[in-house]
């Protein structure tokens, strides 16, 4: 199964106030293993940068106004994620922003039936406890050091190591492992399985034998051993 983690920083909270994307990352995922394959780009929002939101993520207008509008970059962005389901944390977010965005280009909406909520995840495994990023990732041990700032890619990596541990992938991959190498031992040694020409010769001396005779002998004539052994003399 092919997943995109998606992340996103603003110039703000809300859409709808005129706040745009400033940074796109994503991180591609077959059956929860990153790919290496990955997506990222910084974008010029065409407004002012609030200061609120510099201090998230670092990004200054002057450093922006260089970078490319969304709409020089949107077709590459929805050939990339195409076919594929986004995870995202906190998705109602970056959700909004993304379709706000292709919405102003009258582009094709994202169907929210094909986004995974890593946030929603984590609250219904760790009821009570803290489910950000930050908190999810000092739970399963996944290194924040280079996590000075919010950075879309960045971030993307880090929640691709958080997912994989929220819906069990690493023992998925445990489990499907183990069982293809004992269905490959099984198969190996059914079709390896033939009848031997010529029977092994018995490592029971005469000795041993007769003395196992005088045993079952001493246990009475309903002894159970008694036709078992009568079995194997005939």
């Amino acid at each position: 199964m092919r997943e995109i983690v998606l992340d996103t920083e603003t110039t703000g909270l809300d859409p709808a106030s005129g706040h745009r994307i400033v940074e796109i990352g994503c991180v591609e995922l077959i059956n929860c293993i990153p790919t290496g394959k990955v997506w990222h780009c910084h974008l010029n929002p065409e407004r002012d940068m609030p200061q609120q939101a510099y201090e998230v993520h670092g990004l200054s207008v002057e450093f922006l106004s260089t970078k490319p509008r969304f709409q020089e970059r949107a077709d590459d962005l929805i050939g990339f994620i195409e076919g594929a389901m986004l995870v995202m944390h906190n998705a109602a977010f970056d959700f909004a922003f993304l379709n706000a965005e292709l919405e102003r280009l009258a582009r094709p909406l994202i169907r929210w039936d094909r986004v995974v909520d890593t946030l929603a995840l984590a609250r219904r495994r760790h009821p009570g406890s803290p489910c950000s990023l930050d908190a999810l990732c000092k739970r399963y041990g996944v290194d924040l050091s280079e996590r000075e700032k919010h950075s879309a890619l960045l971030d993307c990596r880090l929640l691709a190591s958080v997912y994989v541990e929220l819906v069990g992938g690493h023992q998925a991959r445990l489990e499907f492992a183990a069982n293809g190498a004992s269905a490959a031992l099984l198969t190996t040694i059914a079709s390896g399985a033939r009848a031997r020409p010529i029977a092994l010769a018995p490592r029971l001396t005469p000795e041993e034998r007769l003395a196992h005779e005088a045993f079952v002998a001493s246990l009475g004539d309903d002894a159970l051993w008694r036709p078992v052994l009568f079995a194997l003399a005939g």
